[in-house]
C-alpha cells in the first residue's frame, strides 16, 4: 500500500480497524444479566482479522 493514503481510504481503514475489537464489557451485563459469565467477543457482530479476512479498501 502507498505511503501517502487518500483521506477517503484512510477513513475506510479507520472504520475497518474498529471491527477488530470486542464489544464493551458492560454489554455482558446488559444483554445476559448479572449472573452470566460470557465473553464480550460474543456480542461483536463483525469480527475481522488481518490474516483471515482481507479488505477491499
Amino acid at each position: 500500500m502507498a505511503t501517502t493514503k487518500h483521506p477517503s481510504r484512510k477513513k475506510r481503514l479507520i472504520k475497518l480497524n474498529t471491527h477488530t475489537k470486542w464489544a464493551p464489557f458492560w454489554t455482558v451485563f446488559k444483554i445476559n444479566g448479572k449472573g452470566q459469565k460470557v465473553h464480550p467477543s460474543r456480542h461483536t457482530a463483525v469480527k475481522r482479522n488481518w490474516r483471515r479476512t482481507k479488505t477491499k479498501a
